[in-house]
Formats: structure tokens, C-alpha cells, sequence
């Protein structure tokens, strides 16, 4: 990614997390999912920056922001102060947030945390929690996490050595064949740099940050939503299922809706131009 303007700033545990700044004008604010240091912006963030000014920062363990200096705080309402320490630091008083995948589970908890700072809510290929229910429509996921977090945490040595070995070419090969990306339209590089990041991440801070994203819900927080928001679905998303993305906008009063017809859970590096056009549409209506 490339920015204007870049720094670090330390969270409360002392963590140290990277921002970047591109564009000027109305404040954006990108969320990533987990294991992403950009992956879901590569072009959102340019075409946006033309008459933004867009944030994007990095998760702790994730990207160039530090490991945590608190393992314990791997949860999502601690990734939302980490949000809000971002924004304190470049002096941000309110914005749209944008998030992919856990990064809408982020903005839901940075809400609770200041509702008045946010002018508005775009969720893309993500719901309101509990992601790891309904990976390919089973919790299957859910029920093995806590004994591969217990294999990987008594071995992190070959756990690292293991994770960092699987070549990009086979897990895009796997993530086509899988239906995880659609491979007619996503570009093998986009995947090979997503891949990239994720083999150089800790494991055991990975795993551990799904399983808290999956145990993490803020139903709760929809009806009492007050922010315009929109809601963009991948129609063939087997990560976060179209029916789950609908619920959360059925649950956030005067919520948007927008299906992208074909696209999987990378449908933000898939078909940026339709999605481009449906965020813009939304934030002119909003600025």
C-alpha cells in the first residue's frame, strides 16, 4: 500500500500500531479482516483517496504494528480502542468506517465505544459476529480451534515453521478449488501478497484472535444504531454467508443492502468497481 503520510502510535498496553494516510478531504477509516495488512483495499484505497483522506491501519501482530504486548487483548473490543487510539493520534474527531470481513466486528465495537465519532458504517463481506459458526455452513471450525490454539501453543517452533511453509501457489490452487476466492475474476498476485502476509504472522496470535472473532457478538448493538450504514454481501461468500451479512442489515435501522452477484469473500479485490461504485453512491448521499 502507499501513503502520504505514515506513523505509529502506542496503544494502552503499549503496543505499537501502524497507520497510514492517503488523499485529503472527508475522513475514511479502513478496517481490515484478520490475517490482512491491506489485502481487501489494494484498490478501493486509490480510488477513494482521489477525494479522501482515507486511514488504514494495521491490527497488533498484524502488518508492520508490533506483536501485543499484551497477549490477553486479542479480542475485538480491544482491537476497537486500538482504533480509537489511531484516531486521537491523527487527530481524527469523526468519520465513515469502512470494514471487511472482522473488521465490521470492529466498527460495531468501536460504535459502542463512541457512536458520535462515526458519520457512517460500511460493511463489507463481514456480520455482527460469531464467524466461526458458519464457515461452509457448519461450526465445524469452531469445535477443532481450541485443540489446533492447544497444539500450536505447546509447539510454536514447528507450528511457525509449518505455517510459513505452504506455498502460495498451492493455497491459491486450494482457495479456487474451495470456492474461498472465485477464480475467474481475483488476480493470483493479490491472493500471493495476502497469502504473503499471513505465513510471516505468529500463529498462535492468529488462531487465537479468530477464536475470540468467532465467540464475539454485538447483536445487541444493532437496533441502537443511529448511523446511516450499508451492508455489501459477496453472493457466493462462504466465510460469511449472505444471509448472515443480510441479517446484520436487517438489525441496523434504515440499513442499506447491496449484493454482489458472483463474488466470494474477496470480493473487494474481485470486482472493486462494482463495489467502488455502490460506496460512493452511498457517501455522496451522506457528506
Amino acid at each position: 500500500m502507499d501513503y502520504d503520510e505514515e506513523g505509529f502510535v502506542p496503544a494502552e498496553d503499549g503496543t505499537r500500531l501502524f497507520y497510514g494516510v492517503r488523499g485529503d478531504g472527508p475522513v475514511l477509516v479502513l478496517n481490515d479482516g484478520i490475517g490482512c495488512d491491506g489485502f481487501a483495499w489494494r484498490y478501493l484505497m486509490p480510488y477513494f483517496a482521489q477525494r479522501h483522506r482515507v486511514i488504514h491501519w494495521h491490527y497488533r501482530g498484524h502488518g508492520r504494528s508490533g506483536p501485543p504486548q499484551d497477549p490477553s487483548r486479542l479480542d475485538i473490543p480491544s482491537l476497537a480502542r486500538d482504533l480509537q487510539a489511531v484516531l486521537d493520534a491523527v487527530g481524527v474527531e469523526q468519520a465513515v468506517l469502512l470494514g471487511h470481513s472482522m473488521g465490521t466486528q470492529v466498527e460495531l465495537e468501536f460504535v459502542r465505544l463512541e457512536p458520535d465519532r462515526v458519520r457512517g458504517l460500511v460493511f463489507l463481506c463481514g456480520t455482527y459476529g460469531r464467524v466461526t459458526d458458519t464457515f461452509h455452513g457448519t461450526d465445524l471450525l469452531k469445535r477443532v480451534l481450541p485443540s489446533v490454539i492447544e497444539a500450536a501453543s505447546h509447539k510454536r517452533g514447528l507450528a511457525r515453521a509449518l505455517w510459513s511453509r505452504v506455498p502460495s501457489k498451492l493455497a491459491y490452487r486450494v482457495a479456487k478449488w474451495s470456492g474461498e476466492v472465485d477464480g475467474s475474476t481475483i488476480i493470483e498476485e493479490d491472493f500471493r501478497q495476502y497469502w504473503s502476509h499471513v505465513g510471516v504472522m505468529d500463529p498462535h496470535t492468529f488462531l487465537v484472535m479468530l477464536r475470540l472473532a468467532g465467540e464475539h457478538s454485538a447483536y445487541d448493538m444493532l437496533p441502537r444504531i443511529k448511523t446511516p450504514s450499508l451492508v455489501v454481501a459477496a453472493e457466493k461468500d462462504t466465510f460469511t454467508p449472505p444471509a448472515l451479512a443480510q441479517e446484520l442489515a436487517v438489525g441496523i435501522p434504515g440499513c442499506e443492502f447491496f449484493l454482489v452477484r458472483g463474488a466470494s469473500h474477496a470480493a473487494p479485490v474481485e470486482q472493486p468497481v462494482v463495489i467502488q461504485l455502490r460506496i460512493e453512491e452511498f457517501l455522496r448521499r451522506i457528506e
